[in-house]
């Protein structure tokens, strides 16, 4: 099988895509950077479904064979998607689902598959050109090529395709998706990063992903096929445009109402009635009259945002609707608070836990422990909707990860706050952007719980209508707003600078000059609601809740690990069972000591040190004598550390025999007198004659 291979060199990593070899019955590509490559399949079915959505479905899977991996659990096999996965799958359907064709309606099925893995180049940014390349040279009609790439900002400079290290020393990353005019998509984050510097990394990934486009044209020259037939379904203009004028009027009445279940019902009802209306002269165009409506609701809507900067709510281009803030109102939660901006309302609360309840993941990197968590629900009363729940759905698992990446640069480390901390928002009202509700809610329900966070993080969603030389930018956009726009992005920062950005772009040519003015309005916006926030809770509170664990950490020696631990765990169940305290040690020596009982951690403290404690030069102990010899005496000061009383050091004056001072199993005081280079103690008892027993150690446990 004669396999045909296309490549370009973007920074230092050199990116293959080959078709032809694998999987020849789809459309199928695999990409390649150093050892690590995706399989990306693109399939349609024949005949179009009658649907009113696009059936597109996009999976990706990382099989752990692909790193040399077994998986972990009972069955020791890939189960359902992991949360990294269903992002992935997420990310890669944005940039492609708007490149397809109005009216599509073939199923489309979009499949991702890591075949090897080599831990420090990523493959999730592969499967975005993965799947664009696969539908570039299949026969299903679309409006690409796109390119994934990732860039990140180590040192000041900015590295295409980093390895996994290199993301991790960074303060900047972006997952961007361009196609050869514009970029299409962008998620990603930073350490409070200026806006500028944000706007010039999404330049370079814009700039450094142009080879790819330029390799995928390359490949669909070489290996493409003919498009399919498809003829988008004609369009009676004369019919659409005589329902769109029979409820012109009653459609521009209703979309001034500004509560968003007050309009909705108003449209409903006009909408009913223009149904009602032509089925008695067109019977069976029913559905063209809903579309009809549909265009017009959105022409009606964008029309007057461009013309007069009135939006549907009332609301000018520039204003925040009215914030109502609470903090802690619930008595119970570890930390709570409600947010409300308009008529989305998020109540988020924290739960803290100890080293135990840290998330481990069996992932083809290896094992993962997560310590911070954000869990994002949206039950459907949040809208005013009845419908099963079913589970955590992709969307939800997509907002609650950006979120959580929009607060975890300012959650502090677990050398400084060793909890485990799990923030839940559910979302009680929705009409726009319940997922930066989300960020507010969930930063001040930290600080309502005591967490030490390095600054306040706000979020806003913006959107944004053109229509040739008309430019609006849409602070704080409602639902339909975002549905009816031409861009959609969600910014997250602290005063000083940006931590979370998602962006989602359906049109092209996105100038420079757009984005600065987008995201300094969403800078104005977002130290609007910090201000607000701010009037709520200023600071994070100065100690936990009472109904929280209690969390101490030790640092030992790494050596002195084993004798914590003991012969088979024993010691460390022994420290546990009398002291009533749980007990952690991880490899790098921080004992994490967490109990519900101060008294509790202390106690363990206590025995932890007593086992770890090493000699004083010059330190008196209480010992006990061990062992004795006819040159003197050996005495316990601390567990599992004795040293010598010479017989010349027993009394203030001669002995003749050791016994006549001492006997084994005696409790005496004695005196550090040296340590020798190879950790040999003297001790002397006679020095220790008179000390004060305040002066006295006693850490034998």
């Amino acid at each position: 099988m004669e396999a045909i291979i296309e490549s370009c060199t973007i920074g230092d990593v050199e990116i293959k895509i080959e078709t032809g070899r694998l999987a020849k019955q789809a459309a199928a590509v695999v990409v390649s950077i150093e050892e690590t490559s995706v399989l990306v399949t693109a399939v349609a079915g024949a005949e179009p479904r009658d649907l009113p959505f696009l059936p597109l479905t996009v999976e990706y899977k990382e099989l752990n064979a692909a790193a040399g991996k077994i998986p972990g659990g009972y069955f020791k096999r890939e189960g359902r998607p992991t949360e990294g996965e269903i992002l992935n799958c997420r990310m890669t359907d944005r940039p492609i689902r708007p490149l397809f064709p109005k009216g599509w309606r073939n199923e489309t099925q979009i499949i991702g598959m890591v075949l090897s893995h080599d831990k420090q180049n990523e493959p999730d940014v592969l499967a975005i050109t993965g799947a664009s390349a696969a539908l570039t040279i299949s026969d299903i009609p679309w409006a690409g090529p796109i390119a994934g790439i990732r860039v990140a900002r180590v040192d000041g400079k900015l590295i295409p395709f980093p390895t996994f290290d290199q993301e991790a020393a960074g303060d900047l990353t972006l997952t961007v998706a361009v196609t050869g005019d514009a970029i299409v998509m962008v998620e990603g984050g930073g350490a409070e990063v200026l806006e500028k510097d944000m706007i010039d990394a999404l330049m370079f990934a814009f700039e450094q992903a142009q080879p790819l486009i330029e390799l995928q044209k390359r490949l669909r020259e070489r290996a493409g096929v003919a498009k399919r037939d498809y003829v988008p379904p004609a369009v009676d203009e004369a019919f659409l445009g005589a329902a769109q004028d029979a409820a012109r009027a009653t459609y521009s009445d209703a979309l001034k109402i500004a509560k968003k279940h007050d309009r909705s019902e108003a449209l409903r009802l006009a909408k009913k009635a223009m149904v009602a209306k032509f089925a008695e002269s067109h019977a069976g165009r029913e559905d063209d009259v809903k579309g009809a409506l549909s265009k017009l609701e959105k022409k009606i809507v964008r029309d007057r945002v461009l013309d007069t900067g009135v939006r549907i709510d009332g609301r000018g281009p520039t204003d925040v609707r009215a914030l109502h803030i609470e903090a802690h109102p619930f008595p119970r939660p570890h930390g709570s608070a409600l947010f409300q901006r308009g008529e989305t309302q998020a109540l988020a609360t924290v739960t803290l836990g100890t080293e135990y309840d840290a998330q481990r993941l069996d992932t083809i990197r290896g094992d993962v422990r997560r310590t911070f968590l954000l869990h994002y629900n949206f039950p459907p009363f949040c809208t005013g909707e009845a419908r099963p729940m079913r589970g955590t759905s992709r969307r939800e698992t997509g907002h609650g990860k950006l979120a959580e990446r929009a607060l975890s640069y300012v959650i502090p480390s677990q050398e400084d706050f060793p909890y485990m901390i799990r923030i839940v928002s559910d979302v009680l009202e929705s009409n726009g952007s319940s997922s930066m509700a989300s960020v507010c809610g969930g930063c001040l329900a930290l600080m309502d719980a005591g967490v030490p966070i390095k600054a306040p993080v706000a979020g806003i969603a913006m959107g944004l209508m053109q229509d040739g030389d008309k430019v609006a930018i849409l602070t704080d956009i409602l639902g339909d707003e975002d549905h009816m726009g031409d861009m959609d992005f969600k910014v997250t920062g602290t005063p000083d600078g940006i931590t979370a950005l998602q962006m989602d772009i359906k049109i092209e040519g996105l100038s420079r000059e757009i984005l600065e003015k987008a995201l300094a309005q969403a800078r104005d916006a977002r130290l609007h609601i910090l201000e607000g926030m701010n009037k709520c809770l200023s600071a994070p509170r100065e100690d936990v809740s009472k109904y929280a664990p209690r969390v101490e950490t030790i640092q030992v020696k790494v050596d002195r690990i084993r004798d914590i631990i003991g012969p088979g765990g024993k010691m460390i169940r022994a420290i546990v069972e009398q002291s009533g305290a749980q007990v952690n040690v991880n490899d790098a020596g921080r004992v994490s000591i967490s109990s519900d009982s101060i008294e509790s951690i202390n106690k363990a403290k206590r025995l932890i040190e007593g086992l770890t404690a090493e000699a004083e030069l010059g330190a008196y102990y209480q010992g006990l004598v061990t062992r004795v010899a006819d040159f003197g005496a050996f005495v316990e000061i601390l567990p599992g550390t004795d040293g010598l009383v010479h017989i010349s050091e027993l009394e203030n004056r001669r002995v003749e025999k050791v016994n006549d001072v001492v006997s084994e199993g005696d409790e005496i005081v004695v005196k550090v007198l040296n340590i020798d280079q190879t950790g040999r103690i003297r001790l002397s008892r006679k020095a220790a004659f008179g000390v004060d027993p305040s002066e006295v150690q006693n850490m034998r446990a």
